[in-house]
């Protein structure tokens, strides 16, 4: 069973089928749209800052979903999908988004709708994401536009699958 806890009194809050793998951890000012999953050893620490999750979101193995205490905040907006091992730390992120494995996403970033942050980039804090755009690299930079077709078979069904996914266990 997932580890969920409230902190100062504030007790995560889930919307509707949702799915928690048996050691996902979820705590404090957490707030989760309909249809999300947090998959194995994944961790939305909401404990020093508030997080607030869309719909059809996913938060993959191992990623870790946090922000500073008294000056940044975690936003997540719909159709979502968040990597193997990504740190999200502090940043807002809007719908249909997909983060690549291992990326780091520091404070105060925000990556505008129907974007893709590639495998291991690393974000850095204040950087703003233009709608459409593919970043790469370490630091991350623009690389090019996200195709519609790309929105549509990847971002959209990645989070899609997620769901289907989630659906597999009892």
């Amino acid at each position: 069973m997932a580890l969920i806890k409230p902190v100062k009194g504030t007790h995560p809050q889930f919307g509707e089928e949702c799915y928690l793998a048996d050691n996902a951890t979820v705590v404090g000012d957490v707030v989760m749209g309909d249809y999300c999953s947090v998959w194995f050893n994944a961790v939305v620490r909401g404990d020093v800052n508030s997080i607030r999750i869309g719909n059809k979101v996913n938060i993959q193995d191992g990623a870790v979903i946090h922000c500073l205490y008294q000056k940044s905040v975690v936003e997540i907006g719909n159709e979502v999908s968040i990597g193997h091992n990504v740190i999200i730390h502090g940043a807002k992120i809007h719908d249909h988004v997909l983060v690549g494995m291992g990326a780091t996403v520091m404070d105060h970033v925000e990556i505008g709708e129907n974007s893709i942050i590639a495998a291991g980039a690393l974000v850095l804090k204040d950087t703003k994401i233009e709608p459409g755009s593919i970043y790469a690299g370490v630091p991350a930079k623009r690389v090019k536009s996200v195709d519609p077709e790309q929105t549509r078979e990847m971002i959209n069904k990645i989070a899609d699958n997620y769901i289907m996914y989630a659906g597999w266990y009892d």
